[in-house]
């Protein structure tokens, strides 16, 4: 039974061989003519097929070695698998023009609640495994999930004001808050930060109450202008209708304009019984934002 079992391994172990050495001689004249899309798919089976044979090497190995015959290891190693993989991506990626990823490059929401993109493999493999990659960081950052190198990999980007966590920022921002979430925190601060291009400045504004969902983000803002700290709100301008009173519009690192307002001084007025009898009331001058603007698939 083993030798049979042996005979069937060794069988698709050349078979698999004889049937992709010619992708090893892919020459620029072979993209041209099947062109680059097509010529990427062909690396991508091809690294599908190698995954395989160190599996299939890894079997062979360990029926050698139950026959009491020594042998070398192949596979089983996760560095080495890791390599492996981005080799792979990156000569797919390389293949089909050089095409990059933008973090948050799909939209987030709609009655479905799922990625609205036109194929899973839109943009190649690297571009499937960065929207992967992306929709993990965000379930991360708001709280649904929990992935140490997403983390990482955004607190890092945040530091240096990237597009990795300016594309997450971008996306929780302008998600359906049922399915991404929200944003809120320190880290949220620090994202609002390197989201409105203020990362590294000298007396940036620093932020705190940070909540970034759902096509607004509400936060306070301490500046030399604002010393106490003020209240702002930023809605979207693609979801939200313009706002009445005063407003700014401004870009945020993702090319995205939002309404900005900021609280206004407001009297509150508290009601109160008199000695008499009577209503009487106390006034307070407080901070408080105009109301929120109207969503546009609400109108």
């Amino acid at each position: 039974m083993k030798k049979k079992k042996f005979l069937i391994l060794i069988f698709t172990a050349t078979l698999f061989l004889s049937q992709s050495m010619t992708v090893f001689a892919v020459t620029e004249s072979d993209v041209q003519a099947v062109g680059k899309e097509t010529a990427a798919g062909n690396v991508f089976i091809w690294f599908l097929c190698a995954i395989a044979f160190l599996k299939i090497s890894q079997k062979i190995d360990s029926f050698l070695s139950s026959l009491g015959i020594n042998v070398g290891h192949t596979g089983g190693n996760m560095m080495a698998e890791l390599m492996v993989a981005a080799r792979g991506l990156t000569t797919a990626k390389n293949v089909a023009g050089g095409s990059s990823f933008r973090g948050g490059s799909f939209r987030v929401g709609g009655s479905s609640n799922s990625m609205n993109q036109s194929s899973f493999l839109s943009g190649g493999l690297a571009g499937a495994v960065g929207r992967q990659f992306t929709q993990s960081a965000m379930q991360t950052m708001t709280g649904h999930a929990s992935n140490p190198i997403s983390r990482r990999a955004f607190e890092s980007s945040v530091k240096k004001g990237g597009d990795f966590a300016n594309g997450v920022t971008g996306a929780v921002a302008k998600g359906n808050i049922s399915y991404t979430g929200s944003m809120t925190g320190t880290q949220a601060a620090q994202a609002l930060t390197s989201y409105l291009g203020q990362t590294g400045i000298p007396d940036a504004p620093s932020y705190s109450g940070v909540e970034i969902d759902g096509g607004r983000i509400m936060f306070k803002k301490t500046s030399v202008d604002y010393p106490n700290g003020t209240a702002f709100g930023m809605y979207n301008t693609e979801q939200y209708m313009a706002p009445e009173g005063n407003y700014e519009t401004v870009t945020t690192a993702d090319n995205t304009t939002w309404y900005k307002q900021y609280a206004t001084d407001t009297v509150e007025r508290t009601p109160y019984m008199t000695g008499e009898g009577k209503i009487a009331y106390h006034e307070n001058i407080v901070q408080k934002l105009p109301d929120m603007p109207k969503r546009k698939d609400r109108v």
